[in-house]
């Protein structure tokens, strides 16, 4: 897994460090000004298995960290650059040969932090950006065998508006076999219901600050413009990250600071 910046404005990528193991995207957020990561890591492998950790992206070298007990709980959302939720109910002191910067605090995300898997970061850190949840879904039982652990009898639907056009991210299921933890699609919607793009199963879309709708799907980035009539010009591809291979990187000197400027590797 790598770790990049995009600045959604210029379209520039920079290509930071690389991870062994797997990082659970739900349980992370980045800092107002980007400048901050925190995020649930495992690689289950002595001596921590999974962790929670800030980074300045796109480093993933902990300036600060606390073990977690396995994938149960982790992660966090800020509330502010200086200020951070972890969903965890344990201790908030970072481990030994961490510090905290002044003036930087750190709280439970909930009275039942660390008692859940992806909520309740997931469900903050969509409202928090502006989707509203239309419908909750509703998920089948557990199975231990099948395409999903559960899959949904009616998907979970969320949207997000531009302008006439909504976007709309729906969940048909959890934990599928040989495929992403979340099944998830996307579709683009003018304002009497019709269908402008769809873009199928996908890993991630939204609206960028310039009006244009940027999504991710089989490790290719793309946009495709809102124009002023609110239709949607034609997507375009943006990069191909296929081709990259893992290269071990050590951090910078500034990604081992707080507030230092930090810039990876251009790689567009």
């Amino acid at each position: 897994m790598l770790a990049l910046t995009w600045d959604t404005i210029r379209h520039e990528f920079h290509a930071g460090q690389w991870f062994k193991g797997r990082i659970y995207e739900h349980r992370c957020d980045l800092s107002p000004s980007g400048e901050r990561l925190v995020y649930l890591a495992a690689n289950n492998k002595e001596p921590l298995y999974a962790w929670t950790a800030v980074s300045r992206p796109p480093f993933l070298t902990a300036l600060a960290l606390w073990p977690n007990c396995g994938t149960w709980g982790g992660g966090g959302l800020f509330d502010s650059e200086r200020s951070l939720a972890l969903n965890s109910g344990g201790v908030l002191k970072p481990a030994d040969g961490f510090r905290l910067p002044k003036g930087f605090s750190v709280k439970p995300i909930a009275t039942w932090a660390g008692r859940g898997e992806d909520d309740p970061i997931r469900t903050r850190r969509m409202l928090r950006d502006g989707w509203v949840l239309d419908d909750e879904g509703e998920p089948g039982k557990y199975r231990s065998r099948g395409r999903f652990h559960w899959e949904f009898l009616r998907p979970e639907r969320w949207s997000k508006t531009r302008g006439k056009l909504r976007l709309e991210r729906s969940v048909h299921g959890v934990g599928e076999v040989n495929g992403p933890w979340y099944a998830i699609e996307h579709r683009v919607f003018d304002s009497d219901g019709g269908v402008v793009l769809d873009l199928g199963r996908s890993d991630w879309a939204d609206w960028s600050r310039s009006d244009e709708l940027l999504y991710a799907r089989d490790g290719r980035v793309f946009r495709a413009v809102a124009r002023k009539d609110d239709t949607l010009g034609a997507a375009d591809e943006l990069i191909d990250l296929r081709p990259l291979k893992f290269e071990p990187l050590p951090p910078t000197a500034e990604a081992t600071t707080w507030d230092r400027p930090v810039r990876g590797r251009k790689i567009r």
